[in-house]
C-alpha cells in the first residue's frame, strides 16, 4: 500500500452571523476551511483538515510511502522541514496530511479512529465555545441557548477589551446555563486571545473574579511568554490554560516545566499526532489538556485514547459546507460514530460551490493582531474604541 498523491480543496464555515475576538472579527461570518485529500494505490482516500502551505515540499516526505506508518511519516516530514522550520502554517500543513494518514490507517483496519487509536467511550466532553464577541446581548443569549439545549453547561466567552462588558457578557450566558440546568451551577472561562500585558491581564481576571468564579483564562499574554504565564496565574484564583497556537514540543517545554500553564491545549489544524505527544507530555507534569479548533474531528478521537483529556471545544453546531461528519452533539459531548477512519464524507460539488462564494482573504480579523494590542489604556467596544459615555477603564 502507497501513498499517491493528495489534493487540495478550500470550502467554507457560514455562520451565519459575526465570529471573532479581541483581535478582530469577520463581520460576514464566512470562514474559509482548507481541505487535504490523500490518496492511495489502493482507492482509500484520507481527509485532513488544515493548510496547504508549502505542501509540496512537505508532501515529498511521505510520497509513496505506506501511509499505514503514521508517527514514523509525521517525524520525516518534520525533517523535511529542517532548515527553514515547521512553525506557523508549515505546521498546519504537516498536522492536515498527518491527520488524512490516519483516516487512511483506520479506514483499511475498518475501524473508527477512536477504537484504533485504544479508546474505550465514544463520548468526549464538550463546552460551548461561540467566538461571540461581535454579538449583541440577545443574540449571545439566543446563540448559548441554543447550545444548551444539546446539554452543555460550561461556555468560553470571548474578551478581554472591556471588563465590564466581560462580567456583563459572563452573567447572561451563565444565567442562560444555570435555567438550562435547573439550578445547578456551571461552568465559565474567558478567552483573550493574547490581547492584554501581564498586569492587564491579572487586573481584568481580579476584577471579574469579585462576582463570578472562572474555570480558566485562556491566552492572557502571548503565546510564548512562559514568566507572563505565570505571573498571572499566581495573580488570579482561575487556571491558566494555553498552547492552541504552539507548533511543536518544544514551544510547550517552558510553560509546562515551569509550571505557566494549568490546562495545556493544542489545535486541531496541528494534527493528531502532535496532539497525543502534547497529550504525553502534559500527562508526565500531571496537567490536563484539552483540544481547540473549529472542526476537532480528528483529535475528538485522540482524546478518547488519552488519560488526562479534560474537555474539547464546541464551536458551531454545524460542519463546513460539503462535510458530513459521523459524529453528534447531545448531553454535552461529542459522540463519536462507528464509520472507518475518521467518518468524514466530502462533498466536492458543494466544495466547489461554496468556494466561489469566498471572497479574497481578509486583511483584518481574528487572525490579524491590531496594532494596539496590549498598549490599550481604555477600553474597546467590539474592537471599536468606545464613545466616551460607553468607556470602562481596567480598575486601578
Amino acid at each position: 500500500m502507497r501513498i499517491t498523491g493528495y489534493r487540495t480543496l478550500t470550502t467554507a464555515q457560514d455562520w451565519g452571523r459575526p465570529v471573532g475576538d479581541a483581535n478582530g472579527v469577520f463581520a460576514d461570518g464566512v470562514v474559509r476551511v482548507p481541505i487535504v485529500l490523500v490518496e492511495t494505490d489502493v482507492g482509500v482516500t484520507g481527509v485532513g483538515l488544515g493548510p496547504h502551505v508549502e505542501i509540496d515540499s512537505v508532501f515529498a516526505a511521505v510520497e509513496g510511502e505506506d501511509p499505514r506508518g503514521v508517527t514514523a511519516l509525521y517525524d520525516r516530514m518534520l525533517r523535511q522541514t529542517f532548515k527553514a522550520g515547521h512553525a506557523g502554517a508549515v505546521f498546519g500543513t504537516i498536522g492536515a496530511l498527518d491527520t488524512a494518514l490516519w483516516d487512511i490507517k483506520a479506514q483499511v483496519a475498518g475501524e473508527p479512529l477512536w477504537r484504533l487509536l485504544g479508546g474505550r467511550d465514544r463520548r468526549v466532553p464538550a463546552y460551548a465555545s461561540g467566538l461571540d464577541i461581535g454579538l449583541g446581548d440577545d443574540e449571545l443569549v439566543a446563540l448559548y441557548e441554543t447550545y444548551a439545549d444539546r446539554g452543555l453547561r460550561v461556555a468560553k466567552l470571548k474578551g478581554g477589551l472591556d471588563v465590564e462588558r466581560d462580567r456583563d457578557r459572563l452573567i447572561l450566558v451563565r444565567d442562560v446555563l444555570t435555567r438550562a440546568g435547573r439550578g445547578t451551577r456551571p461552568g465559565l472561562m474567558l478567552d483573550v486571545n493574547e490581547a492584554l500585558t501581564r498586569k492587564q491581564a491579572v487586573r481584568h481576571v481580579s476584577e471579574l473574579e469579585r462576582v463570578l468564579d472562572l474555570i480558566w483564562i485562556e491566552e492572557p499574554v502571548r503565546r510564548w511568554d512562559a514568566e507572563g504565564h505565570a505571573v498571572v496565574g499566581r495573580g488570579v484564583r482561575a487556571s491558566v490554560a494555553s498552547g492552541e497556537n504552539l507548533t511543536g514540543l518544544e514551544q510547550y517545554r517552558p510553560l509546562i516545566s515551569t509550571g505557566a500553564v494549568d490546562v495545556v491545549q493544542a489545535a486541531a489544524g496541528w494534527g493528531v499526532t502532535h496532539f497525543l505527544r502534547v497529550a504525553a507530555l502534559a500527562h508526565a507534569h500531571d496537567l490536563p489538556v484539552s483540544p481547540i479548533g473549529h472542526t476537532p474531528v480528528g483529535l475528538l478521537h485522540a482524546a478518547t485514547s488519552v488519560p488526562n483529556h479534560m474537555v474539547s471545544e464546541l464551536q458551531d453546531l454545524r460542519p463546513p459546507t460539503g462535510l458530513s461528519i459521523d459524529l453528534h452533539v447531545e448531553d454535552g459531548a461529542f459522540v463519536l460514530g462507528d464509520s472507518p477512519g475518521l467518518g468524514i464524507r466530502v462533498d466536492e460539488e458543494a466544495v466547489a460551490a461554496s468556494h466561489r462564494r469566498l471572497a479574497v482573504p481578509a486583511t483584518e480579523g481574528p487572525h490579524v493582531r491590531p496594532e494596539r494590542a496590549g498598549q490599550r489604556l481604555l477600553a474597546v467596544v467590539q474592537g471599536v474604541a468606545a464613545p466616551p459615555e460607553q468607556l470602562h477603564p481596567l480598575p486601578s
